[in-house]
């Protein structure tokens, strides 16, 4: 009983830090865009990003409830090891976390801290533990769609709003006011980001209260000092800012303009509120980077850097199988060894944590140099007064010449 109760405090204590890490390498997925394009300073916008973040966390427990009772089928699961096997996937979840991090890499939380529970699981179990319907419906199915659907409406969006302003076409910075815009899209997804991901360590803690008999099975609304302390540490770590991720966000996949910002933002904020209402624990980076990408292709003249973006979906693709890789080895080293194996996850996983933390060091990356400038509003059309050396009539009505150079023509609507 004693060795129980130890291990459901050090996976509450894990499952915390996972939090932590989460939003850190999420702060990017709403404060990118309008960083880049120096709607917010970059201070504010974590800070801000931190409050709404806390503020999202209170609001739903849908994605909560799916999470402690539409992965795993924890009636089939002894209540002994089954808090081993989410210490174990916690574990896998953290690590690539951090690994994608120091890579400056915006990979999926949710699907690392799934992909660890799932390895964990399956070695410790057995894939009989693996609720596959809720993992095709709940998981799978949002990961396939939700960049698509992101993508496409910010894409749409870039297009409506380049459109309706194409007066401003000539105008220097003629479309400044949507960075003005742009702290209102960037809260509503900070706000989104919180009624989504923290509700993920939720459902991890309630599961291991659940499995510990500390926690009614009949109910799988997380109690309230644990809503409490995950809204609390998300946002500690939103405040921590995540800047290797946020550089790749706001200026690794496409020069962001304002127009581009407030369209992203937008669709991504209203892809997670939806997802989050209808309790689908997505992946709020992978939304936030379709957001991304299909507002470079919304805006004629900008350009998708697509290695990049290979690079992301690499990523996505690895996550799943690499955090449950480590969640599976950290199992085995417990059902091996016994007891002694939670100590020896615990010490090796610490050092691994420390090491890339170290590493980060070398090449370190803060507000102060996570961008060299901002984004201008920028025109499609420069007009140019040509003045004739013939008259001055000539050169009056010259001075009212429209022409498009090449070069600006192309950053149009």
């Amino acid at each position: 009983m004693e060795l129980l109760t130890l291990t459901v405090v050090l996976v509450i204590a894990l499952a915390l830090f996972f939090d932590f890490t989460n939003g850190f390498h999420d702060t990017a997925n709403a404060m990118a865009t309008p960083i880049a394009t120096g709607a917010l300073k970059p201070k504010t916008a974590v800070a801000l990003a931190a409050i709404l973040n806390l503020i999202g966390a209170l609001l739903s427990t849908e994605v909560a409830k799916t999470v402690s009772g539409g992965i795993l089928h924890e009636d089939r699961i002894s209540g002994d090891i089954f808090p081993f096997v989410i210490f174990a996937g916690l574990i896998g979840a953290i690590f690539w976390n951090m690994l994608t991090w120091l890579l400056g890499l915006p990979s999926s939380s949710s699907h690392a801290l799934f992909g660890g529970l799932l390895g964990a699981a399956i070695v410790g179990i057995g894939f009989s533990a693996v609720n596959v319907a809720g993992v095709l419906s709940k998981i799978i199915l949002p990961a396939l769609l939700s960049p698509l659907t992101a993508a496409l409406i910010a894409f749409l969006c870039t297009k409506i709003a380049y459109r309706m302003t194409r007066r401003y076409d000539g105008r220097p910075n003629g479309r400044d006011g949507f960075r003005r815009g742009q702290v209102f899209t960037s809260s509503l997804v900070a706000l989104a980001h919180g009624t989504n991901d923290a509700q993920k360590t939720m459902g991890v803690i309630t599961l291991v209260l659940i499995t510990a008999g500390w926690q009614s099975a009949a109910h799988h609304e997380p109690q309230l000092w644990v809503v409490l302390s995950c809204a609390i540490t998300i946002a500690l770590g939103t405040y921590m800012g995540g800047w290797r991720i946020i550089r790749t966000l706001g200026k690794g996949l496409t020069e962001v303009r304002p127009a581009q910002g407030f369209a992203a933002e937008t669709s991504t904020g209203a892809t997670i509120l939806v997802s989050s209402a209808l309790g689908f624990a997505l992946s709020t980076t992978q939304v936030a980077s379709g957001s991304v990408i299909g507002s470079g292709l919304g805006r004629r003249g900008s350009k998708v850097q697509w290695s990049t973006a290979g690079k992301i979906v690499s990523g996505w693709l690895l996550t799943l199988p690499a955090a449950g890789l480590v969640g599976a080895l950290a199992t085995v080293v417990i059902m091996v060894i016994g007891p002694w194996g939670l100590l020896i996850d615990t010490v090796v996983f610490g050092g691994v944590v420390l090491w890339l933390y170290l590493r980060s060091l070398a090449h370190r990356v803060d507000h102060a140099n996570a961008f060299s400038d901002v984004a201008e509003s920028g025109r499609a059309v420069d007009i140019k007064a040509k003045r004739s050396a013939a008259a001055g009539s000539d050169a009056d009505e010259s001075a009212g010449t429209t022409i498009d150079t090449p070069d600006d023509a192309r950053e149009g609507n």
